[in-house]
C-alpha cells in the first residue's frame, strides 16, 4: 500500500487545521488524528439526505451543515426535486476551495447545480436567522453529537441548538444528523 499523502491543510476558525490525504485514489479529511471522512466510506452521508427527502416535500428548502466531501450534497441532489434549494453551509473555506479543486471529482458537479448554495459560515447562525425557513436540516458537523472539529459545535445538540432547530423549521419538516433522527415533535434530549 502506498503512504499516503498529504494535500492540503485548511484552518478551522477558531483552531485548529483540517488536512486533506489522497492515498491510491482515496481521499481522507483528517482533524489531529481523528479521520473526520473518507471518500471510501460515504453511506452514512447519503442516508442523511434521503431518508429526509422521504419525510418531506421534494421541492423543499434545505440546510445542510457541513460540506464535507459533497456526499450529502450529491445524494440531496439526487433525492429532491428539481426546484428544491440546498443551502449548504460550511464553516471553513478550505473545505469549499477544496471542493472546486483537489475533491472537484468527488463533488462530481455538485458544486455547480443551480439549487445548490455555498455559504460560508457556521450552520448554527444559518438556523438561529430565520424561524420557520427551513424544509429540513441535515446536520453533517463533526462525527456525532460532540464538538471534535471545534468546541462550539456542542451548542447544535444541547438544549439551545435543539430549540433553535425546532423553530428554524416549518410545520411539518424534520432535521436529521448523522447520529440522531429527529422531527419537531420529538422530545427534547
Amino acid at each position: 500500500m502506498k503512504p499516503r499523502i498529504l494535500i492540503d491543510v485548511a484552518a478551522v476558525p477558531g483552531g485548529g487545521e483540517l488536512k486533506l490525504y489522497e492515498r491510491d485514489g482515496a481521499w481522507t479529511i483528517m482533524l489531529d488524528a481523528n479521520e473526520l471522512m473518507s471518500s471510501r466510506s460515504p453511506g452514512s452521508e447519503e442516508a442523511l439526505a434521503t431518508l429526509a427527502a422521504e419525510r418531506v416535500t421534494r421541492e423543499g428548502r434545505v440546510l445542510i451543515g457541513g460540506l464535507g466531501m459533497g456526499f450529502t450534497l450529491r445524494a440531496a441532489l439526487a433525492a429532491f426535486g428539481p426546484r428544491a434549494e440546498l443551502v449548504v453551509a460550511e464553516l471553513v473555506p478550505g473545505v469549499v476551495e477544496w471542493a472546486r479543486g483537489e475533491l472537484a471529482p468527488v463533488f462530481a458537479g455538485s458544486m455547480d447545480d443551480p439549487r445548490t448554495s455555498i455559504v460560508v459560515d457556521d450552520v448554527a447562525r444559518l438556523i438561529q436567522a430565520e424561524a420557520g425557513a427551513w424544509d429540513a436540516i441535515l446536520l453533517d458537523v463533526d462525527n456525532g453529537p460532540d464538538g471534535l472539529t471545534r468546541a462550539g459545535n456542542n451548542w447544535l445538540y444541547g438544549e439551545a441548538g435543539l430549540t433553535a432547530t425546532r423553530a428554524a423549521l416549518r410545520p411539518g419538516a424534520c432535521w436529521r444528523s448523522g447520529r440522531r433522527n429527529r422531527t419537531p415533535d420529538s422530545p427534547t434530549v
